[in-house]
């Protein structure tokens, strides 16, 4: 083992013996290299006023030597800015700007301990990360039966680990608090959970309420009481996008020093909030009492960077800074939250109507990009097909009978004709049912 990780190892099993327990084998040997290319650049780009030879990018007068075919596209931004390698943790205004804007949406973590966003290259990297750093073969991973099926590929498939489900919805169609407590509790043998919290939800644009977040907290740490050691994420892609009487904020800051033996990880980023999915710009966020916890964990967080993508997109790091330093930027993603609420609420009004109850009921949404729809007499997948081939409506069709809708990118003045073609397209299959 390299003396690096050693040293981040120590560090973390003396802050908390838990955290270490947590780490896989990789998140055991990563380290950031201290002694190497990047920190002799670093180095030579303080000190060498002369002649710096040491980084690999190309130079020409002064500046990043760049295309002018590319330049002229992107002429209100300075070439370093644009050309140069972002460091591997993010550009560090953009950091900043994107701490300093959490703190402003969510209150709560005024009072919190938790370190400085690090990017990543949007939200699905940022799952990876925590895989790799805490998942290892037979680990558990607790996800509600209603999931993005990424999850699996990134935990399992990648990382070897069991995912473990329970239903999203109790009787009363609220958040069933219950079965998290009950899967993690089922995890007392291993003494180690990996938990998944995605709110709003996809697939089902699903966000708990208050009460339902209380106990969504009691249930993890009533499974640390029980000796479990837990990895508590929370993937908030479509953080902002509430539109009802829900949590409106991240479960995040409710985590925070919770137990010793939970570590709340925040996943983020402007990929949903901000609507640049193409920018791939996201981040990973811990939470821990301690600072020097915290700053082993992203020293590890940097070297599962370094050796995957080594660091993330400039250009995308500096449109998106320059978004949220823009005086014109709440205003406007006001504007397009409005729009957004519009159609989710313009589905709720529809589906509310009965004129579809004969076909198909819906799981309870109030926020994010989706809603999901449970068929009652026809297969989601046969139904899917048969809108595409007949119709030309595409949708997500999840198991026998679930009907993925994203309203997100439905005009408000076509909702209620999409839902009369797939009206249309059940009735379709029924009749041919009954010949």
């Amino acid at each position: 083992m390299h003396s690096l990780a050693s040293q981040l190892n120590d560090t973390i099993q003396r802050e908390n013996p838990h955290v270490f327990d947590m780490l896989s084998q990789i998140g055991k040997l990563i380290y950031f290299p201290k002694e190497g290319i990047l920190s002799q650049s670093a180095e030579a780009k303080a000190k060498a006023k002369k002649y710096n030879a040491t980084i690999g990018i190309a130079l020409e007068n002064g500046q990043p030597m760049h295309l002018k075919v590319i330049q002229d596209h992107l002429s209100a931004y300075q070439p370093k800015d644009l050309y140069e390698y972002a460091p591997p943790a993010g550009k560090p205004e953009l950091r900043a700007a994107w701490r300093q804007k959490m703190i402003e949406e969510q209150p709560a973590l005024a009072n919190c301990s938790f370190s400085n966003p690090i990017v990543t290259n949007a939200l699905t990297h940022g799952l990876s990360i925590v895989a790799d750093l805490f998942a290892d073969n037979g680990d558990s991973v607790v996800i509600p039966d209603k999931n993005w099926e990424n999850y699996e590929l990134t935990f399992s498939i990648r990382r070897g680990a069991e995912m473990v489900y329970y239903p999203l919805y109790n009787d009363e169609m609220k958040f069933n608090a219950t079965g998290l407590r009950d899967a993690i509790l089922a995890q007392k043998d291993k003494g180690k959970a990996i938990v998944v919290l995605n709110f709003p939800n996809n697939p089902t644009g699903y966000t708990p309420g208050a009460e339902e977040g209380r106990q969504i907290v009691a249930a993890l740490k009533e499974g640390a009481e029980a000796g479990i050691n837990i990895v508590a994420v929370t993937d908030d892609a479509y953080f902002g996008l509430f539109f009802e009487d829900s949590m409106h904020e991240s479960l995040f800051p409710s985590l925070c020093n919770v137990h010793p033996r939970i570590l709340p990880v925040k996943v983020d980023g402007a990929t949903k909030e901000e609507y640049v999915w193409g920018f791939r710009v996201g981040f990973i966020t811990y939470a821990a009492p301690s600072s020097d916890l915290l700053s082993a964990l992203e020293q590890k967080t940097l070297g599962i960077i370094r050796a995957t993508i080594s660091s993330g997109a400039h250009p995308s790091q500096t449109f998106v800074l320059h978004a949220l330093t823009s005086p014109e930027f709440k205003a406007q993603k006001q504007e397009k939250y409005a729009i957004m609420k519009g159609r989710a609420n313009r589905v709720k009004q529809l589906l509310d109507s009965g004129k579809y109850d004969d076909a198909w009921s819906y799981y309870p949404f109030n926020s994010g990009y989706f809603m999901c729809l449970k068929l009652k007499t026809v297969d989601a997948e046969t139904l899917r097909q048969h809108l595409l081939e007949q119709y030309g409506v595409g949708t997500i069709a999840l198991g026998q009978t679930d009907l993925r809708i994203a309203f997100s990118c439905i005009e408000e003045d076509n909702i209620d004709d999409l839902f009369d073609l797939i009206y249309s397209g059940v009735k379709d299959l029924e009749k041919a049912l009954t010949q």
